[in-house]
């Protein structure tokens, strides 16, 4: 018998997105319930066997510094680590670990069974309880009702899920589950715009099958770092390497020649795949010059038979796939364990929410993951986190948190998808925020763990760790600063002979480490320095200050007009069909998506300058009351 029906927050989904929402949520001591159809498949890669990449990683960094998870459970499962972008700067240098399925789900199962106010039970949501345009609850399909002051939905792919296989269909929102019918159409009652968007997942291989030993073999990088900045101890997975192969001219012609067999080219899908993670019918069709495309066989854990090929996700038959895969090299005789599918969803459209995902039409309802239109596990756990943190908030009557575009990655999603909506699976990139110099990976602790700590999300262990850190930096900075290199010394033989490097007499270990072709590590051959502390990523943090400092500056000089912009406030509730000389058009779209400040104004598609430079002047004359 249920005793338990009264919440202060109700999360709806156990993937990615909802397991951030929930711990964050419990961990600001709201009492929170996650409710799933099947408890069993929380933590489920229902993807890849991969955690971060690039512009992804930067996301899993931010959710670490702010307090969630995601990055001490890759961590932990991890059996492959690289460094991506290693020939470019720092600013798009990107972490990608292959992890293990079986010991990714167990932490996450850990983490939330162990978290105090955190309960989760086993129920599939069909609709909403609501009262004065308020969210109250939740009901489920077996009609038991379930109370709370806020409620998020994070549903992935299950609202109205079907599945294709060639030319079968089938419901569900991953293979061998059920989909969210009843949700997505009691959903569909509200003023909400949706949509339908799909994804896709390529055959799973039998390693045992694989002729390895005609592949490229890509082994772990062997200095590894992490994802988290809590420098945890724990006992590492061993690291096992991945192999890639390379489709050509055969299969090429398999699939040319069968296309219309495939959903999505045979008019049984119409809806937008993601872009940046096409099927291999896809690549095929908008490639046809391309001879060949890249194939990376990963292993799915360090105990299973399972292979992930990542670059052929595919919507083909069963048949078909297997012609495809007989002509690949080194999988001429494998046994393919899972067939690929398409997926086709409901998505609702991300510019009906506020920053904080909060819905504009139903108070207390938060939307996070791929329900808003985004793929990609980094992604939706982001989302997660932040909806989590804003439901807590809600629920606690205090006002809501959103990081700004120049502050974070999380910032510049969350404002990309409520400002400008997405009709295609958004996917995070570095080359997607115009403040990137400044927006890396490993200052993502430095931007956003105090802001945590305000928030209530980060622990006093982090905390001791970030203070730690940041004491560290400044010492070691200033380090830097004070140890002076002299013309005719030995460190000037030293530097000239090794690095053709011509000294200005009195230039600091700070300057020196401007240039490009000097690095910090090479300080060791220097005779009297040495560094402040143990601290490895102080040390490597105050290296990278110094490299980006003359690049920061240039950039914070361009981007000063633009945060002017995003500090001047628009009214929330204003009619601009009095705002003289705004055409028709403009004054439909103001009002339609209400922006928050001039700098949401100004990117939201159909706003031109002159709309913009009107705002202005009716803001000086104070007709616009901000």
């Amino acid at each position: 018998m249920i005793k338990l029906i009264n919440f202060d927050v109700i999360v709806v989904g156990g993937g990615h997105a909802g397991t951030e929402a929930s711990i964050i949520s419990a961990k600001k001591d709201m009492k929170t319930l996650l409710l799933t159809q099947n408890i069993n498949k929380i933590g489920e890669l229902s993807c890849n066997p991969s955690i971060g990449g690039i512009g992804k990683s930067h996301l899993v960094k931010e959710i670490d510094a702010l307090g969630g998870i995601m990055a001490r459970i890759a961590d932990r499962s991890c059996i492959q680590f690289r460094y991506l972008n290693t020939n470019k700067g720092f600013a798009v240098r990107s972490t990608r670990m292959q992890v293990d399925r079986y010991f990714y789900k167990k932490y996450v199962h850990k983490f939330l069974f162990n978290r105090k106010n955190l309960f989760i039970m086993e129920y599939e949501v069909s609709n909403l309880i609501l009262k004065n345009n308020k969210v109250t609850g939740v009901i489920t399909s077996s009609g038991n009702r379930f109370y709370s002051k806020s409620v998020i939905l994070t549903t992935g792919t299950f609202l109205n899920g079907k599945i294709y296989l060639g030319k079968k269909c089938s419901i569900g929102g991953r293979v061998n589950d059920f989909s969210s019918i009843d949700l997505s159409s009691n959903l569909k009652k509200f003023p909400f715009r949706f949509g339908r968007l799909k994804t896709g997942t390529p055959p799973r291989l039998d390693s045992r099958t694989i002729n390895f030993n005609k592949l490229e073999k890509q082994k772990s990088h062997k200095i590894r770092s992490n994802f988290s900045f809590l420098n945890e101890k724990y006992k590492r997975l061993p690291h096992i390497p991945c192999y890639i192969t390379y489709t050509n001219e055969l299969t090429f012609d398999i699939i040319k020649n069968n296309i219309k067999k495939s959903a999505m080219y045979s008019g049984v899908i119409n809806s937008v795949g993601p872009r940046y993670c096409p099927s291999i019918e896809d690549k095929i069709i908008r490639f046809p010059d391309r001879k060949k495309h890249q194939i990376f066989l990963e292993p799915e854990g360090i105990n299973s038979f399972y292979i992930y090929p990542n670059g052929i996700s595919t919507s083909f038959s069963k048949s078909i796939q297997k012609k495809i895969l007989y002509s690949i090299k080194g999988l001429e005789n494998s046994k393919i364990l899972n067939f690929g599918y398409a997926v086709e969803y409901d998505f609702f459209d991300p510019r009906d929410l506020k920053k904080t995902l909060e819905s504009i039409y139903i108070e207390g309802l938060f939307f996070a993951g791929q329900i808003n239109g985004t793929t990609g596990y980094e992604e939706a756990a982001s989302q997660g986190l932040l909806a989590g943190i804003n439901a807590s908030l809600y629920s606690s009557n205090t006002s809501g948190w959103f990081p700004k575009r120049n502050l974070s990655y999380l910032g510049v999603l969350i404002d990309d998808l409520c400002v400008k909506g997405t009709s295609e699976p958004y996917r995070m990139f570095t080359s997607r925020s115009e403040n990137r110099l400044f927006l890396r990976e490993d200052n993502a602790d430095i931007r956003l763990t105090k802001i945590g700590r305000s928030l209530g999300t980060v622990s006093n262990f982090r905390w001791k760790r970030y203070c730690e850190k940041i004491k560290n930096i400044e010492n070691e900075i200033k380090n830097l600063k004070k140890y002076k290199l002299f013309l005719n010394s030995l460190d000037d033989i030293i530097l000239r002979k090794k690095f053709g490097i011509v000294l200005k007499n009195g230039l600091s270990c700070y300057e020196i480490l401007k240039r490009p072709n000097f690095d910090i590590e090479n300080f060791h051959f220097l005779k009297n320095f040495s560094f402040m502390s143990n601290d490895l990523e102080a040390i490597k943090q105050s290296e990278i200050i110094s490299k980006y400092e003359g690049y920061i500056k240039r950039q914070n000089k361009e981007l000063e007009k633009v945060s002017f912009y995003e500090d001047i406030v628009l009214p929330e509730k204003f009619d601009y069909s009095k705002i003289i000389g705004l055409s028709k058009e403009v004054i439909s779209i103001l009002n339609k998506y209400k922006p928050c400040s001039i700098g949401q104004a100004s990117r939201i598609q159909g706003i031109t300058p002159a709309a913009i430079s009107i705002l202005l002047i009716n803001i000086k004359k104070k007709f616009i009351k901000c």
